[in-house]
């Protein structure tokens, strides 16, 4: 299995030849910012874990769907159709996405597991849901079924 930085590399390769400058733009912009975080993190060089991936990649696609919003409220509507292009090239390199249901039960087991009762308990559900989830579920979504379920 290859990792997600060596699938962006290859995907940031195919777009040089295809000549597809909103592929590559994106990559090149996603392989900065990966490289920025392995930086911070421990220097140059430094191969971060994929779920510290994932974080970025979902941190670039939050970015450009604030730029939308931006975008559309100026009506400039043909630099937020880019960026709608630009997300769905991100989204290309998450993980699956866990269905409602999946969510809710992970929700529930956690709540179980950490045997929270309110509101208070909810950072060692979400910490804990995060780490189940890998990922695959965004973690606003997450903190509110854990905030429907602890009173």
């Amino acid at each position: 299995m290859t990792s997600l930085n060596d699938q962006i590399t290859a995907s940031m390769k195919t777009a040089m030849r295809e000549r597809n400058k909103v592929a590559l733009n994106t990559l090149r912009a996603l392989k900065s910012a990966i490289t920025n975080a392995a930086i911070d993190k421990a220097g140059a060089g430094t191969e971060l874990p994929e779920n510290e991936l994932i974080n970025i990649i979902r941190k670039q696609i939050k970015q450009r769907q604030d730029s939308i919003e931006q975008f559309e409220k100026a009506g400039r509507a043909e630099l937020a159709e880019n960026e709608k292009e630009e997300i769905t090239i991100l989204e290309s390199y998450l993980p699956t996405p866990l269905s409602d249901a999946e969510i809710v039960a992970a929700v529930e087991a956690s709540i179980a597991e950490t045997g929270a009762e309110s509101k208070k308990d909810m950072g060692q559900v979400m910490k804990l849901l995060q780490e189940k989830t890998g990922g695959r579920a965004d973690g606003k979504k997450l903190s509110q079924e854990v905030m429907k379920r602890l009173s």
